[in-house]
């Protein structure tokens, strides 16, 4: 098995790809994955045409949902959500649950995330109990729902805002995640991670530089670094950039190393 540093970012494009059929008008690019080098994660697009519905299934491990275009309906169990955009849904292993597209007339999209860098997928029967439409989910309820209306932002680096909308101590295991938006000559400092990192950017244009290498991304393209390499995301356009990040852990973890040693050759 390769040693952190034997392994290196990717980074998936993601312009022009029709992804692939999940069902009938719903399409999954998927971002990182085992297959591509990653560890313990897998991230993913799912697109959603009007009126299309990704029946009830399950999965061996949670997934994490955000929403980045448009609004969906999610069904977990017997209880109906409709989330919109950077709203958060977080579905534990083994609980049976749908997605649909909200609108007759606009597509909608979003971002999945597992903690496996393999997960599967297995359609159940749905529910024959009446869906209840919910805001929120019932005390004690296996889901965990993050309105992002209402989540806390914090700010990581001047003019470089985040939100967490996902992780353990809001209900989700094993994978955490969130917003981060940055404007105009922004950047974070170059830093680590113990876990590997999905870094999708989802408005704008960001330069990504790892380990001296540098990368420019945008239009939902996304760079998976692996655990101990240093990075660092700047947004050197004169307009906004924002990102969904996820990590392989059950908690953010984040440690400053020298500028140095994210920066590429000028």
């Amino acid at each position: 098995m390769p040693s952190i540093v034997d392994r290196v970012e990717f980074v998936t494009r993601v312009g022009g790809s029709d992804g692939e059929p999940l069902a009938r008008g719903v399409a999954l690019t998927v971002l990182a994955s085992g297959d591509r080098g990653a560890r313990g994660l897998t991230t993913a697009l799912a697109a959603f045409s009007p009126n299309t519905e990704l029946p009830t299934h399950v999965h061996a491990c949670g997934e994490a949902m955000v929403i980045v275009e448009g609004a969906v309906v999610v069904q977990v169990e017997n209880r109906r959500y409709r989330l919109t955009r950077l709203d958060s849904l977080f579905v534990p292993a083994g609980v049976p649950h749908s997605v649909g597209n909200a609108s007759s007339a606009e597509d909608a999209v979003v971002h999945v995330s597992f903690p496996s860098d393999a997960p599967d997928r297995q359609l159940v029967e749905p529910p024959t109990d009446k869906p209840e439409d919910r805001s929120a989910p019932p005390a004690g309820g296996p889901e965990s729902i993050r309105r992002f209306a209402d989540v806390e932002r914090y700010e990581l680096a001047t003019d470089a805002e985040f939100t967490d909308l996902f992780a353990s101590r809001f209900g989700s295991s094993g994978v955490c995640g969130g917003y981060g938006r940055f404007q105009p000559g922004s950047s974070l400092p170059c830093h680590t991670h113990h876990y590997d990192e999905s870094i999708s950017i989802i408005e704008g244009a960001a330069v990504c530089q790892v380990a001296g290498r540098e990368h420019e991304l945008s239009g939902c393209d996304t760079a998976c670094v692996p655990e101990g390499a240093p990075h660092r995301f700047i947004n050197r356009s004169d307009a906004p950039m924002a990102m969904i990040w996820v990590y392989a852990g059950d908690e953010p973890d984040r440690e400053i190393v020298e500028n140095a040693l994210c920066a590429a050759p000028r």
